[in-house]
């Protein structure tokens, strides 16, 4: 296939955008500041890794760069992929052949594609792509008015997509430390409301503590009360008694105090009597008493001893022995 033949292939690949592109890259290029072009290279102006055309293209023969150059037009192919693109083919046939016209038109006619192409790259961040079709269009020619804008397009890109992932670095990281100093202000929280939860037990505790103390001293002064007055009743009864065959005529009773009523007896309402035989001394006092008889057995008998041994009588002649009854209801 010969040189124009490729050469009208390419052609016909050529639309009115062709025209606007080109327009649009001299007509902004001529405003750019004439230092643009040797400003300080950042990071992005570093030179791409790999040349502007592959060394395997390089390494291709004309007959083998032609063909391969008309089949990468016939698939549209101009300018990618790296290292199978019509571009590159040319390229490399210019370095062989640099005389012939038919490539250099072609060449011509392949770098408005490579500019648009290279604009794209720039608009979605694809810096490496940037940078290897920005080479491809230095190589075809090194004074290309767009050049200048496009390193500094992807300078200036670079520059702001390494302060967006700055910013959005910071931005996380200030999220994670906000986060963290609330997940810390919630525990605080958390551990005071369990501080104020358990203050709050401790206190109805002791309060139920104290009301329970208050019920249980209030029944027992209740149930003093309720000896204090069936103690008074026995006493009545004992005194109004019959006294017994055995006693003594002249036995007078001074103080008989009524026994205590045994509290689990009171609460149960349980009620009784017990029969005593006491001995009384000259002086009066009760120097031995037993019990003879209880209903029911061993509930009262401990009262009823230790209330008639505080009994007191008048002197008398000699020790009497004696017998005396004590009840015990709890409703009286």
């Amino acid at each position: 296939m010969s040189y124009v033949t490729i050469h009208g292939k390419a052609r016909l690949l050529a639309p009115a955008l062709l025209a606007v592109a080109l327009a649009a890259c001299s007509g902004k290029d001529d405003s750019a500041p004439a230092a643009a072009a040797g400003a300080p290279a950042g990071p992005a102006a570093a030179a791409p890794a790999e040349p502007a055309v592959s060394a395997k293209v390089q390494s291709m023969g004309t007959d083998q760069l032609r063909d391969s150059a008309s089949t990468a037009l016939r698939e549209n192919r101009m300018y990618a992929p790296a290292g199978d693109n019509a571009m590159e083919y040319y390229l490399a046939l210019r370095d062989k052949l640099p005389d012939d016209a038919a490539v250099k038109s072609a060449l011509t006619d392949l770098q408005p594609y490579t500019l648009i192409a290279a604009e794209q790259s720039l608009a979605r961040e694809d810096f490496p792509e940037a940078q290897r079709l920005i080479a491809l269009i230095e190589k075809v020619d090194p004074a290309a008015p767009a050049l200048p804008r496009l390193k500094q397009g992807v300078t200036r890109g670079m520059e702001v997509a390494v302060k967006r992932t700055q910013e959005e670095t910071d931005k996380v990281r200030k999220d994670a430390e906000t986060r963290a100093k609330q997940l810390v202000e919630q525990q605080r929280l958390a551990q005071q409301q369990a501080a104020e939860a358990t203050a709050a037990q401790q206190l109805a505790a002791r309060q139920e503590a104290a009301r329970q103390e208050s019920a249980r001293l209030e029944a027992e002064r209740q149930a003093a009360a309720k000896r204090e007055a069936d103690a008074r009743a026995a006493a009545q009864q004992v005194a109004a008694a019959p006294k017994p065959a055995a006693a003594a005529p002249s036995l007078r009773a001074v103080s008989t105090p009524a026994p205590r009523y045994p509290a689990d007896a009171l609460r149960s309402g349980t009620s009784g009597e017990v029969l005593v035989e006491l001995t009384i001394g000259t002086d009066g006092s009760v120097t031995d008493a037993r019990v003879l008889r209880a209903n029911p057995p061993r509930v009262f008998d401990r009262e009823a001893l230790n209330a008639v041994k505080r009994w007191r009588f008048e002197p008398i002649s000699s020790p009497t022995t004696t017998r005396r009854t004590l009840a015990f209801q709890p409703n009286q």
